[in-house]
């Protein structure tokens, strides 16, 4: 039987800074089940506020190798 590596992420809090290679992710609102975040890319000048489910988002953040900045 093959284990999977799993790097535990720290759970969304409000405020949170991930760093991504050429951009930002930063947490908002934290529900239950779904997240509001702000996708910040080089040199854009506004960001709208999104919204996904935590699984989305922590599996984007994973797969992007995001690094928390700001706890």
């Amino acid at each position: 039987m093959l284990q999977k590596n799993r790097i535990p992420l720290k759970p969304f809090q409000p405020g949170q800074v991930w760093e991504l290679e050429d951009s930002n992710v930063q947490i908002g609102l934290v529900g239950k089940r779904l997240v509001h975040y702000k996708h910040y890319r080089v040199k854009q000048p506004r960001v709208p506020t999104s919204l996904s489910s935590k699984t989305a988002l922590e599996k984007y953040l994973r797969d992007n190798k995001a690094t928390l900045v700001q706890p």
